[in-house]
């Protein structure tokens, strides 16, 4: 039997869905803003007694959380409603992986104005907003992202504070670059109890940042230098230096110029350590990886999102000898490890 050559009929919906996915995030914010999903891990699951928790309308409450079932983030039995798997760890406030509170910074009215003036950064070729420039402070948005981000790296926290070797207990002097809210650092701090923590940032942002030091119980152990990573003396004889998620902001010659700071302060034999979003060679996938890059069009001067090939080259003009990629499990980014 010959097989079927038969084509399926072009349809609108994805068209359709992509135009209304403002709705979705702005629910999305809203529930977040309620509470609705810890109310109801709390034990409020119908629309009546939600209301009466949260103090909205009992119709307002019905309408939203049947719209979140509909999304699959609740279900719904004989008019109550119950977290999915999904929501019970990842929007519970009691889960120690909730990341709602990431929801302010990626829906934030900067990050929104950055993506309204879209077709004017395509034509320009970087962001029509007026914090383009990632070698300037901007620390309103940096201390949103400082308070906002933190759950998003316990994973990748993890895996770097294992390649760090932190369970052998040595000493190790570890500067954290961009720490923003520290927990890069700090995890390898608490994993290490023999490790020293420098951490750079604008002066605001590093208070977010001795915050968590102290509330996790490291704080004898981290230090800050406030400044510009372009400009703040560093110091040297560092065992190891964090670099997350902070290439991604500017062009290949300013990323160099850094790694090139961070190789002076490294001590011979340390290594950099480097958290990225990074593409395959067609640069369109894997999806979120090779996505990243219209983020940082929408956002920022001259960023984006480098394929492997790209970093081995700018860190080898550097000057480091060899740099390897490490995929970090659940989680769409790599680590790139650079030995000096």
């Amino acid at each position: 039997m010959a097989a079927s050559t038969a084509k399926s009929k072009p349809s609108p919906e994805r068209i359709f869905n992509t135009m209304v996915a403002f709705q979705e995030t702005e629910a999305l914010k809203a529930a977040i803003e309620l509470d609705i999903f810890t109310a109801i891990a709390e034990g409020a699951n119908t629309a009546e007694s939600l209301a009466g928790k949260t103090g909205t309308s009992e119709r307002g409450m019905r309408i939203l959380c049947d719209y979140f079932t509909v999304k699959e983030f609740l279900t719904k039995t004989n008019n109550q409603y119950s977290l999915t798997e999904d929501a019970a760890t990842f929007l519970n406030r009691h889960s120690p992986a909730c990341l709602a509170s990431m929801i302010n910074f990626l829906a934030s009215p900067w990050s929104r104005k950055n993506f309204a003036a879209l077709a004017e950064a395509v034509r320009k070729g970087g962001t029509a907003g007026e914090t383009g420039d990632h070698t300037k402070a901007h620390e309103e948005v940096w201390l949103n992202f400082a308070r906002s981000m933190a759950p998003l790296t316990i994973p990748a926290a993890e895996f770097i504070a294992g390649l760090s070797g932190a369970a052998e207990a040595k000493p190790s002097k570890v500067l954290d670059i961009a720490a923003g809210h520290g927990m890069y650092g700090i995890t390898v701090a608490r994993r290490n109890p023999r490790a020293e923590i420098v951490a750079v940032d604008w002066p605001g942002v590093l208070e977010v940042a001795k915050e968590n030091a102290k509330k996790l119980g490291v704080a004898e152990r981290y230090t800050t230098r406030p400044g510009s990573a372009f400009e703040v003396e560093f110091g040297n004889g560092y065992d190891f230096v964090l670099l997350t998620n902070i290439f991604h902001h500017f062009d290949v010659p300013t990323c160099e110029k850094l790694m090139r700071r961070v190789h002076r302060a490294l001590k011979h034999g340390g290594q950099a350590m480097t958290l990225e979003f990074v593409p395959n060679e067609d640069r369109v996938s894997p999806p979120m990886a090779a996505a990243f890059s219209l983020v940082m069009l929408a956002g920022t001067d001259r960023g984006d999102a480098y394929t492997f090939a790209q970093y081995e080259r700018m860190f080898g003009n550097a000057g480091f000898a060899r740099t390897t990629l490490h995929p970090v499990p659940e989680v769409p980014q790599q680590v790139l490890l650079s030995e000096k």
